[in-house]
């Protein structure tokens, strides 16, 4: 019975939830856990991936009604997973509290680099070291839920405007306008912690 739910498309499994067949669901999760996971790996700790991936699969089934078909279950299913990431992060956001003095040269200068050195189009994907990866999330942390979410996803993830606009259901001149003012917010958090280093 599995089998033949995984061998249909998404359409029909869609129809058949939404006619009563609820057990049904079960081959979306099946089919596009991997996508999901993958996505929530990118924005939210480790601890917190488990738990905002089933968030995500619980939405996407309570909104199955509101998928009209015309568009590919995944890429529905992808914003979904971005604005729970996003949700994740407007209830639980909350500093690290780590003193600029904390940040060494090393940090400051590396962190300049990555931000400072961005082109205005998207990169392509950097692997950053562990260490690089936790000061990068300092910074992120100091910006609002929405700045954070569209540097990741313009800049870190090399996305392009309307990917992050479908993704984030922003119109296309929001995510220009915001990525452009979070970098600027970056770069000032940047130019602090650079003076900050200087007076140590």
């Amino acid at each position: 019975m599995q089998n033949d739910a995984l061998r249909s498309s998404d359409e029909e499994i869609v129809r058949q939830v939404l006619d009563g067949n609820v057990n049904a669901f079960e081959s979306v999760i099946l089919r596009h856990q991997v996508l999901v996971l993958t996505i929530v790996k990118k924005h939210v700790p480790e601890d917190a991936v488990e738990e905002t991936a089933q968030e995500t699969f619980v939405r996407a089934y309570q909104s199955l009604p509101t998928f009209k078909g015309t568009g590919h279950l995944s890429q529905w299913l992808s914003s979904i997973a971005v604005r729970t990431c996003y949700d994740y992060w407007r209830k639980a956001y909350r500093s690290r509290e780590v003193p600029m003095s904390a940040l060494t040269e090393k940090h400051s200068q590396w962190l300049e680099e990555v931000i400072l050195q961005m082109p205005e189009e998207a990169p392509d994907e950097r692997e950053p070291q562990m260490e690089a990866r936790e000061i990068l999330n300092w910074a992120l942390e100091k910006l609002s839920t929405g700045d954070r979410m569209v540097l990741e996803l313009v800049y870190l993830e090399g996305r392009s405007v309307q990917e992050a606009a479908d993704l984030l259901r922003w119109s296309k001149a929001n995510v220009k306008v915001r990525s452009f003012r979070a970098r600027k917010k970056l770069e000032k958090l940047l130019s602090k912690v650079k003076e900050q280093g200087r007076n140590e």
